[in-house]
């Protein structure tokens, strides 16, 4: 029951990743996603899934992974379309 504010915490950022990542694959456009923000936020995430391994560890730990997971998806989706624009820019 600690852990309740926390879960409740991470579920509502949960919910957030899947929209930004289906708007990246639809957009193709990763212009206005900041990955500086993106790499923090998966750093933030990181740090809550070691806090939960080595002090408490419970549930919590896999919305952790999840989230982290999701905001990793949009990251590299994001960076593979900035590639396909700077190649196509080139060409």
């Amino acid at each position: 029951m600690n852990s309740i504010f926390e879960a409740i915490m991470l579920i509502c950022f949960g919910f957030s990743w899947p929209f930004a990542i289906v708007k990246t694959v639809r957009v193709k456009n990763p212009t206005g996603k900041s990955y500086l923000f993106m790499t923090l936020i998966i750093i933030g995430y990181i740090a809550g899934c070691i806090h939960k391994i080595l002090y408490s560890w419970d549930f919590i730990f896999w919305l952790y992974l999840l989230n982290t997971l999701l905001v990793a998806s949009d990251l590299v989706l994001c960076l593979y379309y900035q590639h396909r624009l700077n190649r196509n820019k080139q060409s």
